[in-house]
């Protein structure tokens, strides 16, 4: 009796202890997880800077280089979406996209400004996300 008694004790502790690895695992595999989260979302919002970049010193292929931004703002949303934590930022960069999509000339004049706000962002200044907060709502929603 006493014998499984120390036998279940020490059983009890030995799964007790594999579960705090487990735990410890679990936490480590989701910051490095939410770590390239991070990292993508700033890819992405790169590419975003790059193109409106790109759009206003070429000649020619405004659409698809606008196409490209859309792409690459969605991605950006798509990754915001997946970080802890990041909820207010994430609906403003959603925002950003859906206006991008549904008001393509007006956003098209808010280029340069958001150009700004997204490399504001990229540095990790919180007046990236109030800079595009600001365009959002300098856009006529009932225009097109």
């Amino acid at each position: 009796m006493k014998g499984k008694l120390v036998t279940t004790i020490i059983l009890l502790i030995v799964t007790f202890i594999a579960l705090l690895v487990f735990i410890g695992l679990y936490i480590d595999e989701t910051r490095r997880v939410q770590s390239t989260y991070r990292k993508q979302y700033k890819t992405e919002l790169r590419h975003v800077s790059g193109e409106i970049e790109g759009y206003m010193n070429t000649e020619g292929g405004y659409d698809t280089r606008y196409s490209m931004l859309i792409g690459y703002m969605s991605s950006a949303a798509s990754y915001a979406f997946l970080i802890d934590g990041f909820e207010d930022k994430q609906k403003i960069i959603n925002e950003v996209n859906t206006c991008l999509i549904k008001y393509p000339e007006q956003m098209q004049e808010k280029l340069p400004e958001l150009k700004d706000a997204v490399d504001h962002i990229l540095d990790e200044l919180d007046k990236g996300y109030e800079e595009a907060a600001e365009i959002v709502e300098s856009i006529d929603k009932k225009g097109n």
